[in-house]
């Protein structure tokens, strides 16, 4: 039980990474709040937790928030708060994907981009750091992409946002480090996820992504749910403001 005693809200946690960071926290003692905008998604996941099926007794909640949305932010944190007394963590994993080149993209894909990706982690932040430092510390742990540390073709709103978040996360782990709030980045390669489920319907384009991981598979969701589980405890203590690639490779070629 590494999570014991700690409470998480998590951001995009009705599927995906997102899913399974929830069910690997609930697994390791934590109280989670999985927040979305598809209540039914987000409570057959609360169900999953609250069925006992990942452990005996494990607290939960289900919050439909829109992360862009300051208010809808604000209420989930609060939320959260009032179901298990406080927060200690918080995982910031909503994010969206619109493939698209500096001359195509228009300007609402572009802004709906920043709004998620970068606007989203901001929001959920600011809310819960007064919490966080209430608990006398915490984590605060952003999903990012291997596209915060490497370019890549037909993905440049994605891209910057990405990288946006690694930027935002090194500021934050200094601003928030005398308090004991912790701020690292995940940096995911591809994984199998519905968020990428259509750039690899074609099998040529599958077979070319395939490639260029190394160790020749795509990632699963609960590749990355087992470092989230490391930085969310006391284990990673000493680490802030860290970016961890988890690729399968990919950025070591």
């Amino acid at each position: 039980m590494r999570l014991a005693n700690k409470t998480a809200i998590i951001t995009g946690g009705g599927s995906g990474i997102g899913r399974a960071i929830a069910l690997a926290f609930a697994r390791e003692g934590a109280s989670v709040a999985v927040c979305g905008r598809d209540r039914k998604k987000l409570d057959q996941v609360a169900a999953e937790i609250g069925a006992g099926v990942v452990v005996p007794h494990a607290q939960y909640l289900s919050v439909v928030a829109d992360v862009s949305i300051v208010k809808q932010v604000e209420l989930a944190v609060r939320m959260a708060v009032e179901r298990f007394g406080r927060l200690t963590t918080v995982v910031n994993n909503a994010g969206v994907l619109i493939a698209g080149t500096t001359e195509s993209l228009r300007d609402d894909e572009w802004e709906h981009t920043f709004n998620v990706n970068v606007r989203g982690p901001w929001l959920m932040a600011r809310a819960a750091l007064p919490h966080l430092r209430a608990a006398g510390g915490g984590s605060i742990i952003n999903i990012g992409s291997v596209l915060s540390l490497e370019g890549a073709r037909n993905r440049v709103a994605y891209s910057a946002s990405k990288g946006a978040v690694l930027a935002m996360t090194r500021s934050m782990a200094l601003d928030q480090a005398a308090e004991k709030i912790r701020v690292n980045c995940i940096c995911p390669g591809m994984v199998e996820t519905e968020m990428i489920a259509p750039f690899n319907a074609d099998e040529n384009a599958r077979k070319q992504r395939l490639a260029m991981h190394p160790v020749g598979r795509f990632g699963q969701p609960e590749d990355i749910a087992g470092l989230a589980v490391f930085l969310a405890g006391d284990e990673s203590s000493w680490i802030t403001g860290a970016s961890f690639p988890v690729d399968g490779g990919y950025t070591a070629q």
